[in-house]
């Protein structure tokens, strides 16, 4: 399978790692230019549970994209911000056949997805795989994770499991949801808890869980998920959300890792997507009239720490 990563920081160099050794003919696409410089270079370096792997992968820098050989898949894992300008620049790799999968965190990516790609060849899902980026050029990757994925379009359903089948058939752990929304909410409450709360108060999962306050924080932060989520049809159960979100705290587990918008915003100074997580359910909340104040406040103060470290 011709697969094409679209977005090939952390989490795109482990899927990108994982589908070459799997057999798939793999190709890396970002706008980092130090980053895709270092990997035609070097390789790509990583750390993979322990074991120091360097993988020759064909990378090319999304503007400067010359190759119009089609993809069979196209897995999104650029920044929310970024997806639409990714997707323009993609352009000459997509045909009527190229099937997308989006696993962005966040929420309502389809809405910019369906603009390009026709209903029918539109996935979306969510991992909990992790991955940390290094340096340009270098990740470290360790634990497992799983993939859940749910078709689109009408009738597509077997499509859906047949690309849950092939990419695990490279260890990413895939399985078919019938019920993706909910899923997709469920990690954004993971990610709207852990991801800005780690940022500003600089520490990993497992220092956040052992304070006082962690419990009632993301009880609450959970909560203002669900109230919105449930004008969207999508009826989180509170109770096993939260453990699932501190489940994250475990440092035998995840714990000690630190989350992908602290990477980008404290360690490389990189504009985050807290508009598409908190800030998502901060408009939402405006839109149907319910009062969330701690993703209103949560979006305001990692925009101030974007200000305050120059992030660009």
């Amino acid at each position: 399978m011709k697969v094409i990563i679209a977005g090939a920081g952390a989490m795109g160099s482990r899927f990108g790692i994982m589908l070459h050794r799997g057999g798939n003919d793999v190709t890396l696409v970002d706008g980092w230019a130090d980053h895709v410089n270092a990997i035609k270079e070097h390789g790509l370096k990583a750390n993979f549970n322990g074991e120091d792997i360097t993988v020759k992968v064909p990378v090319m820098l999304q503007s400067q994209i010359k190759s119009s050989e089609k993809a069979d898949l196209i897995i999104l894992f650029t920044k929310s911000m970024q997806l639409d300008k990714m997707l323009q620049d993609i352009k000459p790799l997509i045909s009527d056949q190229t099937k997308i999968l989006c696993l962005l965190n966040g929420i309502g990516h389809e809405d910019t997805i369906e603009k390009y790609i026709p209903m029918k060849n539109i996935f979306i899902g969510n991992t909990m795989w992790t991955a940390g980026l290094v340096g340009p050029g270098q990740v470290k990757l360790f634990g497992n994770g799983s993939i859940e994925l749910q078709n689109l379009g009408k009738d597509q359903e077997n499509a859906a499991k047949d690309l849950a089948a092939a990419l695990s058939e490279s260890g990413l752990n895939a399985k078919y949801s019938d019920n993706i929304h909910y899923s997709i909410y469920r990690k954004a409450c993971v990610n709207g808890t852990m991801n800005c709360l780690c940022s500003i108060l600089d520490v990993n999962m497992a220092e956040f869980g052992a304070t006082k306050s962690a419990h009632d924080i993301v009880v609450t932060v959970v909560n203002e998920f669900a109230a919105v989520a449930k004008h969207e049809g999508v009826n989180l159960d509170t109770a096993e959300v939260v453990e699932h979100v501190e489940s994250c705290f475990d440092p035998e587990t995840i714990g000690k890792h630190y989350p992908s918008m602290y990477q980008d915003l404290i360690n490389n100074h990189r504009l985050t997507e807290i508009d598409y997580i908190n800030g998502a359910v901060s408009r939402k909340g405006k839109k149907y009239n319910i009062a969330t104040p701690y993703c209103d406040l949560l979006t305001q103060l990692i925009h101030c720490k974007e200000d305050i470290l120059g992030a660009k």
